[in-house]
Parts: structure tokens; C-alpha cells; sequence
């Protein structure tokens, strides 16, 4: 059974409900948050970014700094990014031609704007996946692998990525399925999402420990001029956060807490806010990210309401 995880208040009218699950990890290891069901199987989508990435490292790629971060990233599609996309093909002796995600407008508002005034088209190197997908190519490259096929699920990155997410969540990951920018996805639960995303907060060294550095270190590739994700991690240092589509969120703190969100209904405009929630229940110190707790609701262009968490048993 799901639970009531956010409801939407207007005017002080409860207007809609957000139902959902979350595996809440303390710092030893142990579940001890748990809404709705954790243990059923999700498709984690974007959330599984950082762990690609990791197995991208594994593979030789030469990932460091910002071109680590925009691989475990869904940027906005800023022209920092594209640079910084661009580098990583380049040295990889590719372009963009290259790339297999699918072209489109930046998620930046002012960058689509500009690119439209200036006559310019949609692009896979603007697509918020093209980061990941370049570090495969880098990795395809580095091994003498083939780029052309390299989103098939039985080559040999990807057989690598699915052993890196096993290790990382300590389950098989199931049922293999097609992301939204065409890279093979596997599913996990959302108890071995969390996982997932402690080991990269406690990794000492190694990939994972790389990309959780690179992440922390330029949260700006991560998301992106304003996004929650890089919000979140600037106002809690050391701490990990990566949304995904279908209203999943993991995110961990540097002292390990670490949470794995489901939104059954899909938005992830409560996502934050239901992670901030069960951080809080797990002991964690969130109040520097106090702002993303709730979100505005507006009417006439001005705030007449919020999003919120349901506490536990509320409901």
C-alpha cells in the first residue's frame, strides 16, 4: 500500500494528494524510515546516473571534475554544459554525431529562448542525458568497444553498469527496461536504491568515492542554474542528490543517511520536500535547506498556498 506522502494546499483547501513510497537508510546501514512499500520494484530512471558513471570510471574513462559530474548529471543544457560535453566527446575523438540520446530544446528557459531567436534547432548535445552518454562513448573508446551499438543492453558497458548497480544496491537489478534517452534501464527497489545511494557517501575511495567528490564539488553539472538537485546539495555540503523522472529522488547526507523517494503518481514536484522529510526522521540536520521543504503554490502570480509533506499516521 502506498501512502500520502505531499498534499497540495490553495488557499487552505487541500486541492490534491501526492501518494507514494520511501526507503529511509541511517547512517549504520539499517532501514529505519519506511512509507508505503520499499521492497517493490521501481524503474529509478536519471537516479541511476551516478552509478553509470561509476562504471564508466571502472571502464578507463577519463572522467575528473566537471566532466564526472555532467556524467552522473541531468544538466538544464546550458552552454557551460555543452562545453563541457563537447570536451569529453572531443577527447574521445568523437562528436556530437555520435551521441544516441535524442535532440532537444534545453530544460534552461533563458537558453532555449536564446537558442530560438538565433534560429538554432534542437540538438542531442542539449538533451540532459547527453553528459552521460558522452562518458559511455568515452568509455567505449578507451576499450576499443563499439560506440555505435554501445545502448544495447549486451555490451560490454552496459553488462558493467548493471554489475556496478548490483554492488552498489546488494540485489540483481530487474526487469531491463528502455530510459527516455534510450539507454538500457534496470530496475531496483527502492530499499537497494538507497543503497545505492549510501555507498556513495561512504565509498572511501575507488569510482564511487570519485564521482560522489565530483558530484558535491560541482553540483552546477549536476542540474543546472537554479535546479533543485544542485540546490539541495549547495545547502547541505557533502551530500549527494539526483532526481529522475516519474517522481524518483535518492539523495544521501555526509554523514550517511541516505533516502530512496517513489512518487506513485509520477510529478516530482514534491520530491525534495518528501526527501527532506524522511532525512529529518532519520536524524539528519536538513534546516539549511529549510526552503526546499515546501514549494509554492501561486495563484495570480502570487503565493496563496504550498506543497507539503504528510507526516507519518496523519493520513
Amino acid at each position: 500500500m502506498y501512502e500520502v506522502l505531499a498534499e497540495v494546499v490553495r488557499n487552505g483547501f487541500p486541492e490534491s494528494l501526492h501518494y507514494g513510497s520511501v526507503a529511509g537508510l541511517a547512517p549504520d546501514g539499517s532501514l529505519a524510515h519506511i512509507r508505503g512499500n520499499p521492497e517493490e520494484t521501481v524503474l529509478p530512471r536519471s537516479t541511476t546516473k551516478p552509478f553509470q558513471a561509476a562504471a564508466c570510471l571502472a571502464a578507463g574513462a577519463p572522467l575528473a571534475g566537471e566532466r564526472l559530474a555532467i556524467a552522473a548529471g541531468s544538466h538544464t543544457g546550458e552552454d557551460f554544459h555543452v562545453k563541457t560535453v563537447e570536451a569529453i566527446l572531443g577527447d574521445a575523438g568523437l562528436d556530437a554525431a555520435a551521441l544516441r540520446c535524442p535532440p532537444t530544446w534545453p530544460e534552461d528557459e533563458p537558453t532555449k529562448e536564446a537558442l530560438i531567436r538565433a534560429g538554432e534547432r534542437e540538438s542531442r548535445e542539449r538533451m540532459n542525458c547527453s553528459g552521460k552518454h558522452a562518458a559511455m562513448l568515452a568509455a567505449c573508446a578507451a576499450n576499443g568497444w563499439p560506440a555505435e551499438t554501445y545502448l544495447d543492453p549486451g555490451h560490454p558497458l552496459q553488462r558493467l553498469v548493471r554489475r556496478t548497480m548490483a554492488d552498489c544496491s546488494g540485489e540483481e537489478p530487474s526487469p531491463v527496461a528502455v530510459d527516455g534517452c534510450g539507454a538500457p534501464l534496470f530496475g531496483l527497489t527502492l530499499t537497494g536504491l538507497a543503497r545505492a545511494a549510501q555507498s556513495l557517501v561512504r565509498a572511501q575511495d575507488g569510482p564511487r568515492r570519485a564521482v560522489a567528490d565530483a558530484m558535491r564539488a560541482h553540483p552546477e553539472h549536476v542540474g543546472g542554474t537554479g535546479h533543485v538537485n544542485t540546490e539541495l546539495m549547495r545547502a547541505l555540503p557533502g551530500s549527494v542528490a539526483k532526481g529522475g523522472a516519474e517522481g524518483v529522488l535518492v539523495a544521501a547526507t555526509a554523514h550517511g543517511h541516505a533516502v530512496a523517494v517513489k512518487v506513485i503518481d509520477g510529478s516530482p514536484r514534491a520530491t525534495t520536500a518528501i526527501a527532506l522529510s524522511a532525512l529529518a526522521a532519520l536524524g539528519a540536520d536538513i534546516d539549511p535547506a529549510a526552503e526546499l521543504g515546501t514549494v509554492p503554490v501561486l495563484g495570480g502570480g502570487r503565493r496563496v498556498g504550498e506543497i507539503r509533506t504528510v507526516p507519518e499516521g496523519s493520513q
